[in-house]
């Protein structure tokens, strides 16, 4: 039962992920590309935990881990661009 939830639910978060990728491409402002790349950030880490739970491994956390950190500073860093349109100051 367990393997069939988790599978259930890596395919939700398949089919999440490839419409976070046509919304990147249609989306008519940069803000809204910009949420759609966090939200691609959080599916992207949402699949690779489920995927370690599949495989009953812990080595995945620090892909997560390093995923995460990554998309909160392309995300600051976006936001900062798109606010002042420098990153550096």
């Amino acid at each position: 039962m367990l393997a069939l939830a988790l599978n259930f639910a890596l395919g939700c978060f398949a089919v999440a992920l490839l419409l976070n990728i046509w919304r990147i491409g249609s989306a008519p402002t940069l803000p809204d590309r910009i949420l759609a790349v966090d939200t691609m950030v959080v599916n992207m880490i949402a699949l690779i935990a489920l995927y370690g739970v599949r495989l009953g491994s812990v080595i995945n956390f620090e892909a997560e881990l390093l995923l995460a950190m990554t998309g909160f500073v392309s995300t600051v860093a976006f936001c900062k661009y798109l606010l002042r349109g420098s990153i550096v100051e």
